[in-house]
């Protein structure tokens, strides 16, 4: 094998995986090491790979010709893809012990682990060997030394852990999209998950939330305070706060909605008045909106805003004053790429179309996909009976409401061909090949 000796397994997190080709497979996200009998460390047997539609899967570590800082590469592409399981005498390295209370000896100084190393013997063989572990201080201004010692050296690395922290844990998921951080805790136990979802700053929690399934989301809101659970649901777009709240029983929608600022509740109050279904229930009510005589240099600099989703910032709506839902008259809307064939000095109101009847907020769910499909549109407006804009219904709303209701739960979600027949390639869970 074509790899250094010792790997420092954290660093290995988010790691593109290739097959022989070169062609990438996935993404490193743990390691699998089977515990032994003995005072022996781990044997570390495989990696787990994250690959796309949210699988993991187990790759066995004699499989593997090369890892390093940049590149994890296969020696064969022939994977077994069915989801990874952990098994009863397996650990996950980085989810298990990332962040544990433990003490060095000798002399008991307490630390957490910061981090694992695995190291190959001459044999082929590779096992947990080494760990990165930052004492304890009493003093807030100084952050502990940090040790680098032998397995053994270190107590506390078996069991079930007592305290942690999530420090180190949250900086391996630090760079993850929301939705593969979404999918990282859902492999967490239900008090580690809430814990880290906990240590997420208020608007990255936010965004989590809204990648994972509805059960998931009550629970780990549910394990907030009610202050910080309202302060996150400020940070939703208020369409997934909406699908939130409605999760949950109307008393305590309530208490939430009050602790709220009333500017951020208001639109999150009139989405949950929709009958569920229809383009009112699905819709957001906070899309590009400007009037007839703003410019197209100014519709280009609100769509270029970095908060905005792709859908969001495919088109402006064009209305008169005010400019917040419930609006003034709708006009009309101007997409992105008219926007950039038209001179910037020009005004919305020379430019906007309106060839396409609005959405009303009754309008049901097929009839909305079926006139998106048709027109090629990635978003919609919707319309109240005097004509003003309520808001708008995104390609991303249309998906997230049409595909089955437990379609964010990776357990969930099927990959044709893979479940029932098992293909040549890894095993299932951590054993080895050898």
């Amino acid at each position: 094998m074509s790899t250094p000796n010792r790997v420092y397994i954290a660093r290995l997190a988010g790691v593109a995986v290739f097959d022989p080709n070169g062609d990438q497979v996935g993404r490193v996200r743990d390691a699998v090491a089977r515990i032994r009998p003995t005072q022996r460390p781990p044997e570390v047997v495989g990696l787990v790979a994250e690959m796309p539609m949210r699988r993991r899967i187990f790759l066995s570590i004699n499989r593997i010709t090369s890892i390093d800082a940049d590149a994890v590469v296969l020696g064969s592409g022939t994977l077994n893809l069915r989801r990874f399981s952990k098994r009863p005498n397996e650990l996950l390295v980085l989810q298990e012990l990332l962040d544990r209370r433990v003490q060095l000896d000798p002399g008991g100084q307490p630390g957490a682990v910061v981090d694992v190393a695995m190291e190959c013997s001459r044999g082929g063989e590779w096992s947990l060997s080494r760990v990165a572990v930052r004492e304890q201080t009493s003093r807030l201004t100084r952050r502990g030394h940090l040790h680098q010692v032998d397995w053994d050296r270190v107590r506390g690395l078996s069991g079930l852990a007592d305290n942690r922290g999530t420090a180190n844990l949250l900086a391996v998921l630090e760079d993850m999209r929301p939705a593969d951080l979404a999918n990282a805790l859902q492999d967490l136990p239900d008090a580690r998950r809430n814990e880290v979802a906990a240590a997420l700053d208020d608007e990255r929690l936010a965004d989590v939330l809204s990648e994972l399934p509805e059960r998931d989301q009550v629970e780990i809101l549910a394990a907030l305070d009610r202050e910080r659970a309202a302060d996150v649901l400020e940070e939703m777009d208020p369409d997934d706060a909406a699908d939130l709240l409605n999760e949950l029983p109307p008393p305590e929608q309530d208490v939430l909605l009050d602790l709220m600022e009333p500017d951020e509740a208001d639109p999150v109050r009139q989405l949950l008045k929709y009958t569920s279904g229809t383009a009112g229930s699905v819709m957001t009510s906070e899309p590009v909106i400007l009037p007839p005589d703003a410019t197209v240099a100014e519709a280009l600099a609100r769509i270029r805003e970095e908060q905005l989703s792709p859908a969001i910032a495919a088109q402006v709506f064009v209305t008169r004053a005010p400019m917040t839902t419930p609006t003034g008259r709708y006009l009309g809307i101007v997409h992105f790429q008219r926007l950039l064939r038209e001179p910037p000095a020009d005004l919305l109101g020379g430019v906007v179309i309106n060839d396409i009847d609005p959405l009303r907020p009754t309008t049901p769910l097929p009839e909305i996909t079926r006139r998106m499909a048709t027109y090629d549109l990635v978003a919609m407006p919707v319309v109240d009976r005097n004509n003003r804009l309520v808001g708008a219904v995104t390609v991303d709303d249309v998906l997230d409401h049409s595909l089955p209701r437990d379609w964010r739960d990776r357990d969930a979600v099927p990959t044709p061909g893979t479940d029932e027949t098992e293909l040549p390639g890894t095993p299932v869970g951590g054993d080895s090949d050898g």
